[in-house]
């Protein structure tokens, strides 16, 4: 490889990815993506068809070549509550702010479809403490341990804290 191709491919590994809506040619990477973390029992397993059935709440973080870097869901439960669900990035390009990225996107996404709370079940609540979400009790949110939680296999041995996050009236008039 020439300087500068090597260089051309690194400044396009740190150049910030761009969000967008999820496609159905994404599905096999955002599966491949979240499967690595279920593989390791950070995230819950989707299939392909499970990710096809919710693709229109899915967004990706794609980087100058194309290839899917992270990935993230809203989940709704309520016209007034969704869950931040199936986010994950991909180790090589964790730190720079692709999670920051898809959230603040979930966020505007939640805020123009009307919704005034967003919750996540997570194992890394600084993540989310950082963004302004605070830590609370899951059983604040029925609509997820009904449909979600019991029934999962590692519900007796859960260790996911819950965050939730109010999003202000401003930004809901913004993204309007």
């Amino acid at each position: 490889m020439s300087a500068l191709a090597a260089a051309t491919t690194h400044a396009e590994r740190r150049s910030p990815p761009a969000v967008r809506g999820a496609t159905i040619a994404d599905v096999p990477a955002i599966v491949a993506l979240i499967d690595r973390y279920a593989g390791a029992e950070v995230m819950l397993p989707r299939s392909a068809e499970s990710v096809v059935v919710a693709l229109d709440h899915f967004l990706v973080a794609v980087d100058a070549p194309g290839a899917v870097v992270g990935c993230g869901a809203l989940k709704e439960y309520s016209p007034s509550v969704a869950e931040v669900a199936s986010l994950a990035v991909s180790p090589d390009s964790q730190g720079r702010g692709v999670g920051r990225m898809l959230v603040e996107r979930l966020e505007s996404l939640a805020a123009m479809r009307g919704i005034e709370e967003l919750f996540a079940l997570t194992l890394t609540a600084h993540f989310f403490e950082s963004l302004g979400y605070e830590v609370t009790d899951r059983a604040h949110f029925p609509e997820k341990v009904q449909r979600d939680c019991t029934g999962c296999t590692r519900r007796s041995r859960c260790v996911e804290t819950c965050v939730r996050r109010r999003l202000e009236q401003q930004r809901l008039a913004v993204a309007a």
